[in-house]
């Protein structure tokens, strides 16, 4: 408890609660500050972003006084992460405002069968479970860690780069297919294609010419991949240069080890070990591969993989296990993986079910290796 606030009676610290229901069109504020039974709802609908965020300090300010609460009581102010990210935070942390980010998967909902949801009922939820979790309650609901302003703008080096190379794959499977449809098997990969195009000689199954509407079609599909291309080549080269040089340090340390290429060590590097992680349990838990049981009287269930945390690393992982076995046969992790396999067979699901145990282990092996420069268990390195 701090010193320099006013207590509630029961020695409970008096603040002032508040929680943020978002919305595009108006956001529900809720103020509490548990002198009285239900909190105060307001709603506001400023067009812009700074005008309605200083529309909920005007209004936290009213009460304040409406409330005849000290000048220096403590102001909590809560919302739920989504789309609108983490702007809200660092704005109001500029002006000196405690401000925490909410898993919204992570607060307790009824479960009955039908159940009223309002903005105004989630807003009211959100800001008893925040005076709650202040008292010490961490069950009510998790704190998202936020990244700072540099780490969250690196991550779209590599999203960029994996979005540019979707639509690369896209562009040329809906070229392939579009000829398919006429008997053309052509190759639809390379400049050549483009120039035969404009030239009108790709044909039918028969030797006849295109339909004048389809080759339309397919030289604005080729403009559009050349551009796509042009902005991934263009990407390709800087991408290393314009990564923070914390990043790249982790990139390279990780590069280091046979089966983790450039590109999978740079996402690793900015999407997960951006952040510091205090046990191996806090690893597993972030990237959603820990098991999840259902363990209550008779039932005993195993529910899989909890899912959560960020899905691009979790699916990296796991392709990232695939090639550790491939690359790092003499390991420990490969060799608890064959024996963990060892007489299954052709059951392809058992492998597929292991495969992501190792992708767990190899999570925490890698965080251990970076913080303390242990090299995985029989991991071999990439010669100099």
């Amino acid at each position: 408890m701090r010193t320099d606030q006013m207590t509630a009676p029961g020695n409970e610290e008096l603040l002032l609660a508040v929680s943020i229901e978002l919305a595009a069109a108006h956001w529900k504020i809720a103020l509490h500050d548990g002198q009285r039974e239900k909190p105060a709802v307001h709603s506001v609908a400023q067009p812009q972003a700074a005008t309605r965020l200083q529309a909920v300090l005007n209004l936290i300010e009213q009460h304040r006084q409406k409330w005849s609460l000290p000048a220096n009581v403590r102001i909590v102010i809560s919302y739920e992460a989504g789309r609108d990210g983490f702007w809200i935070l660092r704005a109001l942390q500029a002006r000196n405002v405690e401000c925490y980010v909410i898993d919204p998967a992570s607060i307790p909902v009824e479960r009955h069968k039908r159940r009223a949801k309002t903005d105004r009922l989630d807003a009211i939820k959100l800001v008893v479970n925040l005076r709650a979790w202040l008292r010490g309650e961490r069950d009510r609901m998790h704190v998202v860690h936020v990244p700072s302003p540099q780490d969250e703008a690196s991550r779209h080096l590599m999203r960029d780069r994996g979005q540019l190379q979707k639509e690369v794959l896209q562009h040329r499977d809906r070229m392939s297919k579009l000829l398919r449809t006429l008997g053309c098997w052509d190759d639809v990969d390379g400049k050549a294609f483009v120039g035969r195009l404009r030239r009108d000689e790709v044909r039918c199954h028969d030797g006849t010419a295109l339909p004048l509407e389809l080759r339309e079609r397919l030289l604005r599909e080729c403009e559009r991949l050349a551009l796509v291309e042009q902005q991934f080549a263009a990407l390709e080269k800087t991408r290393q240069e314009v990564l923070p040089a914390s990043a790249r340090e982790r990139s390279h340390d990780l590069a280091r080890l046979k089966g983790i290429g450039e590109v999978g060590a740079s996402r690793l590097a900015l999407e997960l070990f951006w952040r510091s992680f205090s046990n191996r349990r806090q690893v597993g838990a972030c990237v959603g591969l820990v098991p999840q049981p259902y363990d209550s009287g008779e039932s005993h269930v195993d529910q899989g993989i909890s899912k959560q945390g960020n899905r691009r690393v979790r699916a990296l992982l796991i392709e990232m296990a695939w090639c550790w076995l491939r690359y790092q046969p003499s390991s420990a992790l490969t060799r608890w993986f064959n024996q963990r396999t060892q007489g299954t067979g052709p059951n392809r699901r058992a492998r597929r079910i292991a495969i992501v145990a190792v992708a767990r282990r190899l999570a925490i092996a890698l965080w251990r290796y970076l913080r303390d420069g242990v090299i995985p268990e029989g991991a071999q390195l990439k010669p100099v």
